[in-house]
């Protein structure tokens, strides 16, 4: 299962979520997202947990809990969705100078 994590301070490593979360059960990838230019931490990030249940509790145990200095927000990663906000410029738009 994969897991989102919201509210991460920007100096939490993708190994203290690991450990954080390896209390729960074992653990396949975890991976703090960090802006492409900068290379700092967005403060958010996302574990993988191969067994339901241990994702499960994983959850309930983490959400809510300080790390850091602030309350984490964990929830089920949903997939994400095309709503328009990607930031990019799509298709034949006119350039205006």
């Amino acid at each position: 299962m994969n897991i989102f994590v919201g509210n991460l301070s920007r100096e939490v490593s993708g190994d203290d979520l690991r450990q954080a979360f390896e209390a729960f059960g074992k653990v396949t990838s975890a991976k703090i997202i960090k802006d492409m230019f900068s290379g700092e931490s967005k403060g958010f990030g996302f574990i993988e947990m191969p067994v339901n249940a241990e994702a499960q509790a994983a959850i309930s145990g983490m959400n809510g809990k300080e790390m850091n200095g602030k309350v984490l927000n964990v929830n089920e990663a949903r997939p994400r969705t095309d709503d328009g906000r990607s930031g990019g410029r799509r298709g034949g738009g006119r350039r205006r100078f």
